[in-house]
């Protein structure tokens, strides 16, 4: 295909999805830093079964609570019964409810999530549209060629399209697999919970039993069982909590690859960089696209002038 078509497709793609790719790669970027952050704070033991069990039944005394969430960076417990306003958020170090109104790291990463997977308008279409675009664009880079590397803007925009290649593909690639809902799972269902469901209460004490409470991010209702997600080896696994213990669920290795919660911090440091890599391709693209219309400008006020002094 001739290079100066593909080029031009490459702009206007680029051009159409500009700010939602903007939107989806900074929120990227932010919580890119989140699984760094929270598995740095884990102490082992600083989290006890009893302590989690205390709370528990002071803040939620007729168990109706369905999830909480342990937040390490932050040294708070939330305890949700899953309705608005239910539930409460908890001081670990003084077993108080958190009062403080200032914006947290959890709200930013939340907000972030939120526009990263929905752009904050249920636009998940454009998210998917978008990211499309951005393999597409991919795929253009690659059939235009391997470029001659020069240290300019459009220089380091290729260098960094090519050698940082797999990283930049994978991340959008993984980000489309998960919209899609494409797992690599095995289609085996989920265990069964014999009797009623299990209590948070219980849900605690069986997760214990096995795991370190310290290294648990959150405990949520998933279809008909309680589900854990705690950090194991550098890896974020989730466990099915049932009265039968604790079972390890499947690895879901697109949303694995694309959070960066897997391989311990190296790769949690490489999701990272992919993330920088992306938005360095952007404003360079931009930087390159906006150089060009500028100076073209000039050139044809030039002519212009020229041809009405003939």
């Amino acid at each position: 295909m001739n290079k100066a078509l593909l080029l031009r497709l490459h702009r206007w793609v680029a051009l159409i999805f500009g700010l939602p790719l903007l939107a989806i790669v900074l929120t990227g970027l932010v919580l890119s830093f989140e699984p760094i952050v929270v598995q740095s704070a884990m102490k082992p033991g600083s989290v006890t079964v009893q302590a989690v069990e205390g709370l528990l039944q002071r803040y939620d005394p007729q168990g109706s609570a369905r999830a909480l969430f342990l937040r390490p960076h932050e040294n708070t417990l939330t305890i949700s019964s899953g309705r608005p306003g239910g539930g409460a958020e908890i001081d670990l170090s003084t077993g108080q409810p958190v009062t403080q109104d200032a914006t947290t790291l959890s709200d930013i990463f939340g907000l972030s999530r939120q526009i990263h997977e929905h752009l904050l308008l249920r636009a998940g279409w454009l998210v998917t549209a978008s990211t499309i675009a951005m393999l597409v664009l991919i795929v253009i880079g690659i059939l235009m060629g391997v470029p001659k590397l020069r240290n300019t803007p459009a220089g380091w925009h290729k260098g960094v399209a090519w050698f940082l290649l797999p990283l930049v593909a994978l991340s959008p690639l993984t980000g489309l697999l998960l919209a899609l809902g494409v797992t690599f799972t095995s289609a085996s269902p989920a265990a069964r919970p014999s009797g009623p469901p299990l209590p948070l209460l219980e849900a605690v004490r069986v997760l214990g039993t096995d795991h370190d409470v310290s290294t648990l991010t959150w405990i949520r209702p998933l279809g008909e069982n309680l589900v854990a997600r705690i950090a194991v080896d550098g890896e974020l696994k989730t466990y099915t909590l049932t009265r039968d213990g604790a079972a390890p669920g499947a690895r879901m290795w697109p949303r694995l690859i694309h959070e960066g919660t897997w391989g311990g911090l190296a790769l949690s440091i490489l999701n990272l960089v992919t993330s920088i890599a992306l938005l360095g391709l952007l404003v360079t693209g931009v930087w390159i696209w906006a150089h060009r219309k500028l100076r073209r400008g000039p050139s044809r006020q030039r002519l212009a002038r020229g041809a009405l002094a003939r």
